[in-house]
C-alpha cells in the first residue's frame, strides 16, 4: 500500500486530515502511533475546524519536523534550513491546490466553523475533496523524503 493509499484509508476510517497524514508515515518517525495521533488531532479541519492551514499540510510539517527537525534552541543555519524545507513543502502543495488554507480549498467563507465535524457519509465524500487532498499531501511528502534522505547526524 502506498503512503497515499494509507493516508486516504486512515481518512476513510474516521481520522481527521492531519492524523491521516501522520499515520501514513508513522513507521518513519520515533513516536508511538497513539501519541502521534493525539498530537495531530488538534489540526483537523484547518486547526480545530478554524479553516486555517489545511490539516494535511500541518501533518506534513509535523512529520518533516520529526524526520529532519532540530531539538534545541537553534538560532542559526539549522533553523533556516528547516524552515526552507517547510516552505518547499508548502510551495509544492500550493502549486497543486492553489493554497494551503482549508477554507480556500473548500470554497468556504467562514473563519471559525462549527466545531462539530461533518458526518462521514457517502454524500460527504462526494462533495468534499479532503480525502484526495490528504492523498496528495502524502505523495508530496513521500516524494520530498525520497529526494532528500536524512543525513547521518541530522
Amino acid at each position: 500500500m502506498t503512503r497515499r493509499e494509507k493516508a486516504m484509508a486512515c481518512f476513510r476510517e474516521g481520522y481527521n486530515c492531519s492524523q491521516s497524514l501522520v499515520m501514513a508515515f508513522s513507521d518513519m518517525v520515533p513516536v508511538d502511533k497513539a501519541v502521534l495521533s493525539k498530537l495531530a488531532s488538534s489540526f483537523g479541519g484547518g486547526m480545530g475546524r478554524l479553516r486555517e492551514v489545511c490539516g494535511s499540510v500541518s501533518g506534513m510539517f509535523m512529520v518533516a519536523g520529526l524526520i529532519y527537525g532540530y531539538d534545541g534552541p537553534e538560532k542559526g543555519q539549522m533553523k533556516a534550513d528547516h524552515y526552507a524545507r517547510i516552505q518547499e513543502l508548502a510551495h509544492r502543495f500550493e502549486e497543486e491546490h492553489g493554497s494551503i488554507v482549508c477554507r480556500d480549498m473548500l470554497g468556504l467563507n467562514v473563519h471559525h466553523d462549527n466545531p462539530k465535524p461533518s458526518d462521514r457519509t457517502a454524500e460527504y465524500y462526494k462533495k468534499r475533496p479532503c480525502m484526495e487532498i490528504v492523498g496528495d499531501a502524502a505523495e508530496i511528502l513521500e516524494e520530498y523524503i525520497n529526494e532528500n534522505p536524512k543525513k547521518e547526524g541530522q
